[in-house]
Formats: C-alpha cells, structure tokens, sequence
C-alpha cells in the first residue's frame, strides 16, 4: 500500500537542526501517528510521506516555507513593563505565554528587556530553520 491524502499512518521520526542538533524524536517513545493531508503535521512532512510505503524509511530536508515559515519581524512586539507582573523576573530567551486577541495562548520569547518595555518575539521557535527530518513508515491504514 502507498501512502495518499487521507490515510491514518504511524511514523517513526527524528527531526534535527542543519548543526545536527535533535530537536524532537519519537524514538523511545510511540509513533506518531496523523491522517495524511489533514494538516496536522506541517506542510513538508506531510508531502513528503505520499508515495511512501509502509516500512520504507527517507531523509528530507525542510525550507522554513515548508516547515514553519520565515521569521517576521512583525511579530516582534513591544509590551509596556507595566504589563508584567512587578516580582516577576524576565530574562531574554525566557518563554512565556502569552494570550493573542481572541484569548488563545501563544507562546513568546523575550527578545529584549528595555527600561520602559518588553520586545516579545512571538514567532514560532523553529520560524527561520531548515529542518532535517528522518522518517521511518510504521503502519498505514
């Protein structure tokens, strides 16, 4: 059976930076599973497991566009330090969630600490990087 749009299938996957570095692994763990073409994974893994056949195993390398898209300097924000509470003590590269309009979370770095606000980086953490992937095809359904 060859993988298409719709099918339910299990993956083993471990995902690196171009240094090398794992940023994330199912191995030790159990697959992951998702439903091909959903867009529950993103954009490039998904394309790249069509065609694929169960057992098969492929290395794939991911453009930010593929993966979690550039970095935008327009999510870089600046939130009075008002906002933060008095105790709390913020460092850059800390994350914090943060709530967007419509009170959903979203996750944010301090990108900078300045005497009168907070520059918020709320791009996605991997926003900007290519992406290795190896892919491994459990099971299809």
């Amino acid at each position: 059976m060859t993988i298409e749009a719709g099918n339910q299938i299990s993956v083993h996957y471990t995902g690196t930076f171009e240094d090398g570095e794992i940023f994330d692994s199912s191995q030790g763990r159990d697959p992951l599973s998702f439903e091909v073409g959903a867009g529950q994974m993103i954009q490039g893994f998904d394309e790249a497991v069509v065609g694929m056949k169960n057992g098969e195993s492929k290395r794939i390398t991911l453009a930010p566009e593929e993966a979690y898209g550039p970095r935008n300097e327009e999510l870089l924000i600046d939130i009075p330090n008002s906002n933060f509470p008095e105790d709390m003590k913020l460092e850059v590269g800390m994350m914090l969630q943060m709530s967007n309009q419509e009170g959903q979370p979203v996750p944010a770095t301090v990108a900078e600490i300045n005497e009168e606000s907070v520059k918020m980086d709320v791009n996605h953490p991997m926003a900007g990087k290519t992406l290795n992937f190896e892919i491994e095809i459990i099971d299809i359904k």
